[in-house]
């Protein structure tokens, strides 16, 4: 009996240690793991968004790169952190591709509790001038007409630049060349001097070429045209239902973390999002604030890993 009252005693205040630690949350800083070297969009979007949590819940929010494997290398650190929100994660595609891509020695769905999606951008598909198609349903007929004669650059296999080009081929029954290139910066004059027909470009960055005439814009990749770009339609309206494809930067945190602590860090970046100067900076760097809810991030992330697995096999794409 003495046993039993000890045990119920020791329940119950670990029940009201773990109440007050949500409650009182956060006591000291927290760090924001970033998989990508500094100076990186990803790096941008989290030392823009850290100032605004650390004002929102009065501790410092300290950004930690940690690169390397395309996110994997962050992602394990912060499954392997003490489930406290006291580290939490930058998520990028990454997350959702590296399951077909890489052995993990982390299950990307059972070891986080996903926060929110903060916000995304989009790609825009872009030829060079000298390629005759100037919509969506003409690059489908010219590429049906002379398949496996196509050629299109990428910032390197497995980027959603790649994969952007593989879910096209994948949902219209076409086939291109890929011509990897280790990044966006030596695709790009590649493409501008003709020796590569077409690419799937960060908007912000292929855009201002586009307008100059340097490139053709054909199409933006995500499901809605953007604010950045409203006159280029989508791939899904000029003819591939369904297609979307966007870079995306969301938060996580360890599983296992309180629910109230997980709440308190969504409420948070979806109140930074909206303020004006962040708002601003993110749509400056060509992505939209979202915000969502926790159910509605997880939600997305399992449709993601499932679409990129299901592309990734039918390409028979292998990291390297």
């Amino acid at each position: 009996m003495v046993n039993f009252l000890k045990i119920s005693a020791a329940i119950c205040a670990g029940c009201l240690c773990a109440g007050v630690s949500a409650q009182g949350y956060p006591v000291k800083p927290i760090r924001f793991l970033v998989g990508f070297p500094p100076g990186g969009t990803n790096d941008i979007v989290a030392r823009a968004l850290a100032p605004k949590l650390s004002e929102n819940l009065g501790q410092l929010v300290v950004v930690e790169n940690r690169g390397g494997a395309n996110t994997a290398i962050a992602s394990e650190l912060m499954a392997r952190a003490a489930p406290d929100g006291y580290t939490v994660l930058m998520n990028a595609p990454g997350h959702a591709t590296n399951p077909a891509l890489i052995k993990l020695n982390f299950d990307p769905i059972k070891d986080f509790a996903f926060i929110t999606l903060i916000a995304e951008s989009q790609n825009l598909l872009v030829v060079h001038p000298s390629f005759p198609p100037r919509t969506v349903k003409e690059l489908i007929a010219i590429s049906k007409k002379h398949p496996g004669d196509i050629n299109y650059g990428s910032s390197g296999i497995g980027t959603t630049v790649h994969l952007s080009a593989e879910l096209f081929q994948y949902m219209t029954g076409i086939k291109w060349v890929h011509i990897p290139y280790r990044g966006g910066g030596p695709a790009l004059p590649e493409l501008m001097a003709g020796q590569v027909s077409l690419y799937f470009g960060n908007l912000p960055t292929v855009n201002p070429h586009a307008r100059s005439g340097k490139l053709r814009a054909i199409a933006v990749t995500g499901a809605r045209r953007s604010t950045a770009a409203p006159d280029i339609p989508t791939v899904a309206e000029s003819g591939v239902p369904g297609y979307e494809v966007t870079t995306w930067y969301g938060m996580s945190a360890p599983a296992g973390t309180p629910r109230a602590i997980l709440e308190r860090l969504q409420s948070e970046v979806a109140r930074a999002v909206k303020s004006a100067d962040l708002r601003d900076r993110l749509t400056g760097l060509g992505a939209e604030p979202v915000g969502n809810t926790s159910e509605q991030y997880a939600a997305f992330i399992h449709k993601e890993i499932a679409k990129w697995g299901k592309v990734i096999k039918a390409a028979g794409i292998k990291a390297q």
